[in-house]
């Protein structure tokens, strides 16, 4: 790995979680044959690409314990709780931080892995979240939050201290997803709109909150947008919208004019069913989770596909899903995977490169 002080805790986190799996499992019984199997995708015979490193539910998962409650870790394998997650929503991932939305609650979980913290922000004065949704970060670490309920954005410094907002009613009909440049130059807001609404649409905001332009109203042209729920920007610095009513992603350029798109609806290899959010990985692979598969798709940005990762499960367990709903992918390519079912997020790190 690169050595960086992200990664190194990463793996001194990595580490910790197995080490305390191992222990607990002096205690009780054994587990079932192959289990403790290296989870990798794609499977063997062909070269693994990625690595499933674990799973967080609550900020007992990333917090340091006191030596009290390691030992009675150790003594009886009772689990320690934290805040666990409600409802999550939307995720951003950077510099070794994780922010998740959470609908239910009304907030946002940050992990901050390198120092073992975990905290919330969202529900203190100004700054106060309704619905938060969508959520993502720019180079500064600025953290961008939809509020579907003030329909509006809401910015926030790295430790949740409220800065301003963007957007407004008359602005955004049903605001639910983010994408934002690396400067915060270009912040593109998904309006999804309604069943009977024809504002099916990607508002675009300058750093000073300004609105810039629109892209898209309702239909199935290209260009046009069928209930668009989300929006990633590529290594190129085009805009990757998830249309979801019209199974597909749609490619933009910095203004706004339409590329390509692929995608259709159907249960094959490069359909979507129900898609659910998107994302792009440094090498320009896009990501699309899919909550019906209960997998993501990984392509490149041309729209070939790559290979699927997970798989639709009503059992818990890493790389199995219930209900996708967010996904992420941070600078060092680990990508964070939201299951509203099973109130989790799932790490898996990128072994190489395609």
């Amino acid at each position: 790995w690169p050595a960086t002080p992200a990664v190194k805790h990463w793996a001194k986190f990595a580490f910790a979680v197995f080490f305390c799996h191992w222990l607990s499992a002096c205690s009780t019984t054994p587990e079932s044959p192959g289990q403790q199997d290296l989870l990798v995708w794609p499977p063997a015979p062909k070269p693994a690409r990625f690595h499933y490193l674990t799973t967080l539910r609550s900020g007992a998962d990333i917090e340091v314990a006191d030596d009290q409650a390691r030992l009675r870790t150790i003594i009886t394998g009772e689990k320690r709780h934290g805040i666990e997650l409600g409802k999550p929503a939307g995720i951003a991932a950077g510099r070794g931080m994780l922010y998740i939305t959470d609908s239910r609650l009304r907030l946002v979980h940050v992990f901050d892995v390198p120092r073992r913290r975990y905290f919330q922000f969202g529900f203190r004065r100004e700054g106060t979240l309704g619905k938060p949704l969508g959520i993502a970060l720019d180079n500064r670490q600025q953290v961008y939050v939809v509020d579907a309920y003030s329909r509006q954005v809401v910015v926030y410094d790295r430790y949740g201290l409220f800065q301003r907002f963007i957007g407004s009613r008359e602005d955004l009909t049903r605001p639910t997803a983010i994408a934002v440049s690396q400067a915060g130059d270009r912040i593109y807001v998904v309006d999804t709109g309604g069943v009977e609404d024809l504002r099916h649409r990607v508002v675009v905001y300058d750093a000073a909150g300004n609105k810039v332009s629109e892209i898209g109203t309702r239909g199935a042209a290209p260009g046009e947008f069928n209930l668009p729920i989300g929006a990633a920007l590529g290594k190129d610095g085009q805009l990757y919208v998830l249309d979801a009513g019209n199974f597909r992603i749609q490619v933009f350029d910095r203004n706004g004019d339409f590329i390509r798109m692929w995608g259709g609806v159907g249960d094959g290899y490069g359909q979507f069913s129900r898609p659910k959010a998107i994302a792009s990985d440094n090498a320009g692979n896009i990501y699309v989770a899919d909550a019906s598969f209960g997998n993501v798709q990984v392509f490149d940005a041309d729209g070939r596909l790559l290979l699927p990762l997970g798989r639709r499960s009503q059992q818990d367990a890493p790389g199995q899903y219930a209900l996708l709903n967010g996904l992420a992918i941070d600078e060092l390519d680990y990508l964070y995977l939201i299951d509203q079912g099973f109130r989790k997020v799932d790490v898996i790190r990128k072994l190489r490169q395609y």
